[in-house]
């Protein structure tokens, strides 16, 4: 988790919280990993969500604004996400 920045600030705790205009970037040598190369080529062939602005080659995201709930993917299930974290 320390190869992520939020608004230039490393961040490492997983459920970190990010708001509406939060710039989310990849420290430069985590860039290079080959999850992350993963992850960006996956991302642009099942496409990008319209609340979130990412820079390709920068490797950076701007949340643009906080998504409905059906903006999200169907099969993400809320009921196990908030038991997981209430443990």
């Amino acid at each position: 988790h320390k190869s992520i920045e939020v608004n230039g600030t490393r961040v490492n705790i997983p459920s970190y919280q990010v708001n509406a205009g939060d710039t989310v970037s990849i420290s430069e040598k985590a860039q290079k990993q080959l999850r992350i190369q993963s992850a960006m080529e996956i991302s642009s062939q099942v496409g990008r969500p319209d609340w979130v602005e990412v820079d390709v080659k920068k490797l950076t995201g701007v949340l643009k604004s906080l998504p409905e709930r059906e903006e999200v993917l169907p099969e993400i299930n809320e009921n196990l996400v908030v038991e997981l974290y209430s443990k």
